[in-house]
């Protein structure tokens, strides 16, 4: 009986409060903060990087790519297990008394270029990953647009800025996760494989550009494939 009787005492201070609230606000207690119409915040990167596409394409690519991933830890290793001695060597003829500055030089300028080679050489493995990735953010920056405007549609706003554009702002201004929803349901996901010969949109507007420069007609941009659920693969 006791259990019942403190139940329902829990119950209506509840409701109370609940209904308090409002009346609060009402009467001035405690004011609600002011909100510029029309103004909203949102932080673009932050949205893409949580988006579904681009969440999936980065799982999607750990098992799509992992020859490349392998291949280029492979070497990363054998070219950190190549360097090592000669670093070794170098520390230690630096140390020596009365260190010949000139065969120093040579084994600096040896290293230096052994890493310069190494890691072009890891980028060119690593190449149909960075392809991937373009591929992908292209993707997600084509549908990003279209998501930032439905939001602001949505919530009635005439003016977005980036937080890093102001000092302060009330949260009730963030429209991130409206855009993020916008988004996941232009692109709930990616494709992760471009079509052959594909190039990032970066690269076609400059190769068009010496085209029309040179008086050719531009390069024909390459068709996205058509759009199909990601394997995986």
């Amino acid at each position: 009986m006791k259990t019942l009787i403190k139940s329902a005492f829990v119950a209506v201070t509840l409701a109370t409060t609940a209904l308090a609230g409002p009346v609060l606000a009402q009467t001035g207690t405690t004011p609600p903060l002011a909100i510029a119409p029309g103004l909203g915040v949102a932080n673009l990167d932050a949205v893409v990087a949580n988006s579904s596409a681009y969440k999936t394409a980065q799982t999607q690519r750990l098992t799509t790519y992992k020859a490349q991933f392998d291949a280029a830890e492979a070497r990363r290793k054998a070219i950190a297990a190549q360097l090592q001695p000669m670093a070794d060597k170098f520390n230690k003829d630096r140390a020596a008394p009365n260190a010949d500055q000139n065969a120093l030089r040579q084994q600096a300028a040896i290293i230096q270029q052994l890493q310069q080679s190494g890691q072009q050489e890891l980028q060119g493995i690593l190449q149909p990953v960075a392809l991937s990735e373009a591929y992908v953010q292209e993707q997600i920056n084509d549908k990003l647009v279209v998501a930032v405007q439905n939001a602001m549609a949505k919530r009635k706003i005439s003016i977005l800025v980036n937080p890093t554009a102001i000092i302060s702002a009330n949260n009730a201004y963030n429209l991130n996760q409206s855009v993020l929803d916008e988004l996941n349901v232009l692109l709930p996901s990616a494709q992760i494989v471009p079509p052959a010969g594909w190039e990032p949109r970066e690269q076609r507007e400059q190769r068009a550009a010496e085209a029309a420069q040179a008086g050719g007609a531009p390069a024909p941009a390459a068709a996205p494939a058509p759009a199909k659920k990601p394997t995986g693969r």
